[in-house]
């Protein structure tokens, strides 16, 4: 299987109801690649799968080259869920701290964490007191502290206002431009844009997997959203 992640005809079941239909695709090495669809489409599942926390009915995950969930992978996989999964009652630097010696690693992994996503200014803060978009930035810097190869991300932005949104982008811009693979879902059409690669998701099936100017060309629509839109039908 090609590429730090590669999903190869991937059955998920949940509830009685197939979520995942046969499903294949590959995440390219070093990339941002957005994961995207609306609501309902399996990303959450897919990303589960990737993780290895997810029961699957048939198929195969390899994440950098071994199967998904994998003690090997552990320290070489971060995942942020969509909920924040930090605690209120703590600074934000406590929270980092306390993570830092879960996995074991060194004080300076937390200062080099709050850097990368930009809460230098309020690592003395109550987390509890923070902005949404703020907690989603301490989530993130918790699977930061390892350092992971490969960061899977589910819809880090949803809820949050342009501005917020932007920076985050950033943030997973300048991960990448270092070498980290990510994978990042959103079923905002529009930030699709601001990814390497994409990977389409309808009714738990893969629509297409391509670059934002291959979506354009392929469809003749500017507007991304417009373009998802026009590849959907094409394939209804």
């Amino acid at each position: 299987m090609d590429g730090a992640i590669s999903v190869r005809s991937l059955r998920v079941r949940r509830g009685g109801r197939l979520v995942l239909r046969d499903l294949s695709l590959s995440v390219a090495p070093g990339r941002l690649t957005g994961l995207l669809g609306p609501n309902g489409s399996g990303k959450t599942t897919l990303m589960r799968a990737i993780v290895g926390v997810q029961v699957v009915e048939a198929g195969a995950v390899v994440v950098l080259g071994e199967p998904a969930g994998s003690p090997e992978l552990r320290w070489r996989v971060g995942y942020v869920t969509q909920a924040p999964s930090v605690y209120g009652d703590l600074t934000v630097r406590e929270n980092l701290r306390y993570f830092a010696r879960v996995l074991d690693r060194p004080e300076s992994t937390v200062d080099e964490a709050l850097g990368t996503v930009g809460l230098v200014a309020l690592a003395e803060q109550l987390t509890a007191t923070l902005s949404g978009g703020e907690r989603a930035r301490v989530s993130l810097a918790t699977a930061l502290l390892n350092k992971p190869d490969v960061l899977v991300l589910d819809e880090p932005t949803v809820g949050l206002d342009p501005v917020l949104r932007r920076d985050l982008w950033a943030t997973f811009r300048r991960l990448a431009d270092g070498g980290t693979t990510l994978l990042v879902s959103s079923h905002v059409m529009e930030e699709a844009a601001r990814c390497d690669d994409l990977l389409l998701l309808r009714d738990g099936a893969l629509l297409a997997a391509l670059t934002p100017a291959e979506l354009r060309e392929r469809t003749g629509e500017h507007e991304l959203e417009q373009a998802f839109l026009r590849l959907a039908e094409g394939a209804a």
